[in-house]
């Protein structure tokens, strides 16, 4: 997603290694019909507040504490740019990209209705962004999410389809140590007292509490990400 490939230093580079990977072996890239972005996380389909060009008080949104320098604020841009540097780089180009909606809609009573004020560039973005996480980095249960826009085919230039990819309501990991059978261990990142690392600028986890471990129901999240769906469930 364009929360860990965005930036410069990785959108080439990962591009690269995909179309290594898709030629070993005796592979060629006529085995791969696509890709796809988001799968199991979070990142907004498409940021309609504020755009990657805006300047605020003399600084670019890249400046942004939430942005980070990253050239893309959400999925579908991002999804799209990456599938004209993978045929850049040497794929097909009929290759479709597939986006995971599942729990990216951010709606609810959180959700902005317009831009942020133009104070500073972090009020800008901040206040008008739909992904609420503390960090884009962020990817274990989050609080606040909601349900995607619904599968679809076609939706976009170059994008085959929506999916859920992710079963809405799947633990991405369980918030405290939990002894099982699976084999399946505790990652910080799902402990909602955590207050983060290097890679998410020691950011909170916004985790949800309670959580289960990994692939097992998890109730509460369900009930949140249909309250917070967007567009909104009828």
């Amino acid at each position: 997603h364009h929360g860990w490939i965005g930036w410069d230093d990785n959108f080439g580079p990962t591009a690269a290694i995909m179309k290594e990977a898709a030629t070993a072996e005796g592979a060629t890239v006529n085995d791969v019909h696509g890709f796809i972005t988001n799968t199991a996380n979070y990142s907004a389909l498409k940021e309609n507040n504020f755009t990657i060009n805006d300047t605020v008080a003399g600084k670019s949104v890249r400046e942004s504490k939430w942005v980070d320098w990253n050239r893309y604020l959400d999925e579908l841009s991002y999804a799209q740019a990456f599938r004209s540097q993978l045929v850049s780089a040497g794929f097909n180009s009929n290759i479709g990209m597939l986006i995971d909606t599942s729990r990216n809609g951010w709606g609810g009573a959180a959700r902005p209705t317009g831009p942020g004020p133009k104070t500073s560039v972090d009020a800008y973005v901040d206040g008008g962004r739909y992904d609420r996480r503390f960090n884009g980095g962020n990817w274990c249960n989050q609080s606040g999410a909601g349900l995607g826009e619904r599968p679809q085919a076609a939706p976009a230039a170059g994008i085959d389809a929506y999916v859920w990819m992710k079963p809405p309501g799947e633990s991405d990991g369980a918030s405290k140590e939990i002894p099982n059978t699976e084999g399946k261990g505790f990652d910080r990142m799902c402990d909602p007292t955590y207050e983060g690392n290097p890679r998410n600028n020691y950011n909170m986890s916004g985790a949800l509490p309670d959580a289960p471990i990994s692939g097992h129901w998890f109730s509460a999240q369900f009930r949140q990400l249909m309250q917070n769906a967007y567009p909104p469930l009828s």
